[in-house]
């Protein structure tokens, strides 16, 4: 089986599947790390100089490639589920398990405003009230998407284990 962890930036995708890989001891991919591997670019260079446009063809061509592996972690981008047809895929492979780690817009900020730096999309925003506004739009746009995964978690208030124990719970 093949777990992919979607939900926004900043939702413990990443920290959360690595640490849900090693237990399962299964193999851990964080696609946007794939990407950068197989681009021999930063997102935030992709983005910068091709455009999102380019960068977003491209996480599907390399979600395609990850669908059919088996015992594999795979943290998704916060947008891979929303563009083309990612979610769709997903959804249709047999092998493959969807799980939100949702996340309030407040614990979100919260862990974004000091990393936005490190994140092309909100890297422009100036205050915390920016990137509040700007997180609900995409909440309101992505949770149609979001919210079609397998099994859902919220993560508010819960430490890295926590969110794994729950997640070990309801996959076993």
């Amino acid at each position: 089986m093949i777990l992919f962890l979607v939900g926004y930036m900043g939702s413990g995708k990443s920290v959360i599947g690595k640490k849900l890989a090693k237990i399962l001891n299964y193999n851990y991919i964080d696609l946007d790390d794939y990407i950068e591997e197989k681009e021999h670019a930063s997102i935030k260079l992709i983005f910068d100089t091709k455009g999102e446009i380019y960068f977003r063809k491209v996480e599907s061509l390399y979600l395609n490639e990850l669908i059919g592996l088996d015992k594999t972690v795979v943290s998704l981008g916060g947008g891979t589920p929303c563009y083309g047809h990612n979610m769709k895929l997903i959804l249709e492979s047999e092998n493959a398990l969807s799980i939100y780690l949702k996340a309030s817009i407040p614990t979100l900020s919260y862990r974004l405003f000091e990393e936005k730096s490190k994140r092309p999309l909100i890297s422009h925003l100036q205050t915390k009230t920016e990137l509040n506004e700007f997180i609900g739009k995409h909440i309101f746009e992505r949770a149609p998407f979001y919210e079609q995964s397998s099994l859902s978690i919220k993560t508010d208030g819960l430490m890295i284990n926590e969110v794994v124990d729950k997640l070990i719970l309801k996959l076993f």
